[in-house]
């Protein structure tokens, strides 16, 4: 860049200087010496290519930097943003072009106003269209979190560590209970990485664990991944930059995260929570039905024992601490709904 400027200054300076002494040899010096004119002229194209030379090293090595500068700008917007900016920059360039028809009229000063204005009202519109990007988003049904347009239409299922970890998320697109494209946010999948190179052997694991399942979910036949660059550097906490997320796309989130549950659904965010959906679809038993349990361990009481059914649903059996290793008949006496999950009351048949 900094070459081509060069070259073009040059060229402009040596063309600058010939004119120049050309001129000064028609209206000032007058020579009719052929070589002291021809000199003049040789100094003139010689003294505007050099002053072009250097000028265009300045100059250039400014616009080199401008246009990197522009150019991390762009790469950092989404497509989106960049499509905002754009239709905006054109409005205010229309209002502008309007404008010019009345400046036009000014004179000596019109030509330069009307720059002026094409580069204020051009800024603006820019401006103005991207700090309103999520209602133009809207009113345009496109995303205004850098993804098509055909991801917030269908209410975009934005998924975090703690979903992608436990691996239910596969089973559940599968059955079609979870419609929409589901959204990877860069930075969870930052955050995943990150585990996944853990020194701790044990979230070293889960993080590979969550890499494995990501690619499953990726080629599974139903199955398809968006990710979003959206990120928030002002948003420290992953858990909030999923919220805000959220919120301008118009998600919801899926998650297994209690802490997070909570927090999203305060702040009026939609929350799919794979822990209730399997609480949901575990076998409802009710106070006095019969049951065949198999005591598998003691539990925390004195002398209760612990079973388990097949869903996974625990079983705290009275008295049930010598009767370990034995399948035995039961009566349902009272059913406990807790957050981590449903807990199921027996005593032994006598």
């Amino acid at each position: 860049m900094i070459i081509a400027t060069r070259i073009v200054l040059i060229i402009l300076g040596a063309l600058t200087g010939f004119k120049i002494a050309d001129s000064s040899l028609v209206n000032y010096i007058g020579t009719d010496s052929v070589l002291l004119s021809s000199s003049i002229i040789f100094f003139g194209i010689i003294a505007g290519g050099g002053l072009g030379y250097i000028i265009g090293g300045i100059v250039g090595r400014a616009f080199q930097e401008v246009l990197n500068w522009l150019t991390a700008r762009l790469h950092k917007m989404s497509g989106v943003d960049l499509v905002i900016g754009v239709i905006g920059l054109v409005v205010g360039l229309l209002i502008a072009f309007f404008m010019s028809f009345g400046l036009m009229q000014i004179p000596q000063m019109g030509p330069y106003l009307i720059i002026l204005t094409l580069l204020i009202m051009g800024y603006l519109g820019a401006f103005s269209a991207l700090r309103k990007k999520d209602d133009l988003a809207h009113f345009l049904h496109i995303s205004s979190a850098g993804t098509p347009g055909s991801i917030e239409r269908s209410n975009p299922k934005i998924i975090d560590t703690s979903t992608i970890i436990d691996g239910r998320i596969i089973d559940i697109y599968n059955t079609g209970f979870i419609e929409g494209a589901i959204v990877l946010p860069q930075f969870v999948l930052n955050e995943l990485q990150n585990i996944a190179d853990s020194s701790d052997s044990l979230r070293r694991n889960r993080g590979r664990r969550g890499l494995d399942i990501l690619n499953t979910l990726q080629n599974e036949k139903n199955g398809h991944i968006q990710i979003t660059q959206k990120d928030y550097p002002d948003i420290p906490a992953v858990d909030s930059k999923l919220v805000q997320l959220a919120k301008d796309m118009r998600g919801t989130i899926v998650t297994v995260d209690y802490n997070l549950n909570k927090v999203a659904r305060l702040q009026g965010v939609l929350v799919l929570n794979v822990n209730e959906l399997a609480n949901a679809l575990k076998t409802i038993v009710l106070p006095g039905e019969d049951m065949r349990v198999k005591v598998v361990r003691e539990g925390k009481e004195h002398g209760q024992g612990l079973g388990y059914l097949d869903d996974g649903t625990m079983i705290v059996v009275e008295d049930g601490r010598k009767l370990i290793g034995k399948d035995i008949d039961t009566e349902v006496t009272s059913v406990l709904q807790t957050p981590a999950g449903r807990m199921v009351f027996v005593k032994p048949k006598r």
